[in-house]
């Protein structure tokens, strides 16, 4: 193991630690992995047979390998390990006979598995199902928002909360109803697109930038649509533009934060509750402070809501069939050619 951690001996890249700071979890990214199905299939195969490797996720679409490992074995260690495994793998694909087609050295499983229309379908019909559910379950949920319009409890629930006013709760819901302002979220998203462009992970920012400009094209279009005036049963502690169905704050704020907690939970599988529970605690709060404030009816919060978690979900079935098949067309392994 005389040779550079991060380099073939001839000294091209192999192996790049990406993120080492957390004992017992790092991140790696690994020259050649990029559209290599089969070399992604190696290495968890391989990692996972190492008693000291608890967890291995590959991504051929960013060419980053996520490990979970014992505490007490050093990154570097797992580094060399990576490196020894990634040779194995090119001595092997080395070793293949010279072929005129890609077809006869593919694997069994691969040979016989599904063409892609077929698999591509598949995913379609999985994602149309999950999106029926939900629309089924928000369409529900904007009846009862309806009959709790008309029956006059909209206003009933802005009376109630306006009873709650202290000045200290002002303030901390001033602070709260911050987070879901355009510019504020607008700058969470660029500083996260910088983030991303640095990592080298565009896609993460194109995404994000979709969902969010999606979410706000769709909210603008919307409160023109309907063109309802905002409540004014009391001064208002902030300034308010634009009409009040449906509340900017709470589908914004469902895209974007519901989003970025997405992308979280798929970077960090074992704390998925976790953040589960503080995104969701976050949009709603944000919600709430619309009504305490006064800016909104209950209706137009939970209209929001609705709206954008159908968006929201619509983006992330997206990109999941994206992220899926974008690999369709390579073999699962690599073959020589005359």
């Amino acid at each position: 193991m005389g040779n550079s951690l991060n380099h073939f001996p001839n000294g091209n890249p192999l192996i790049q630690a990406l993120h080492t700071a957390v004992k017992g979890r790092a991140r790696y990214k690994v020259n050649g992995l990029y559209y290599s199905e089969s070399l992604k299939t190696y290495l968890e195969s391989r990692l996972s047979k190492e008693k000291i490797i608890t967890q291995v996720r590959a991504n051929p679409l960013t060419g980053n390998v996520l490990i979970f490992f014992h505490p007490k074995t050093k990154p570097n260690a797992i580094a060399w390990l990576l490196q020894e495994i990634v040779v194995d793998y090119t001595k092997l694909i080395n070793k293949l006979p010279l072929q005129t087609t890609k077809t006869n050295t593919a694997p069994k499983k691969v040979r016989n598995s599904p063409i892609p229309a077929q698999a591509v379908q598949k995913q379609l019909n999985k994602a149309n199902s999950k999106l029926i559910l939900l629309s089924g379950s928000i369409s529900t949920f904007i009846l009862c928002a309806t009959l709790l319009r008309k029956s006059g409890l909209d206003e009933e629930t802005l009376l109630t909360i306006q009873k709650l006013h202290t000045p200290l709760l002002d303030q901390i819901m001033l602070g709260i109803t911050f987070l879901g302002e355009p510019l504020v979220l607008f700058l969470i998203c660029l500083g996260l697109a910088t983030r991303s462009a640095y990592n080298q992970r565009p896609w993460e920012a194109n995404n994000l930038g979709l969902a969010a400009v999606g979410a706000i094209g769709l909210n603008i279009f919307l409160k023109e649509l309907f063109r309802r005036a905002r409540p004014v049963l009391w001064d208002h502690l902030v300034k308010v533009r634009h009409y009040s169905f449906p509340s900017g704050h709470a589908m914004a704020s469902t895209v974007i934060y519901g989003f970025i907690g997405y992308t979280l939970t798929k970077k960090f599988p074992q704390h998925r509750q976790l953040i589960f529970a503080g995104t969701t605690a976050l949009i709603l709060a944000i919600g709430l402070t619309r009504l305490y404030l006064g800016v909104h009816w209950p209706t137009d919060v939970i209209a929001g809501y609705a709206v954008g978690l159908v968006w929201l979900t619509a983006c992330i079935q997206t990109m999941e069939i994206g992220e899926k098949f974008s690999l369709v067309g390579y073999s699962d392994l690599p073959t020589k050619t005359l």
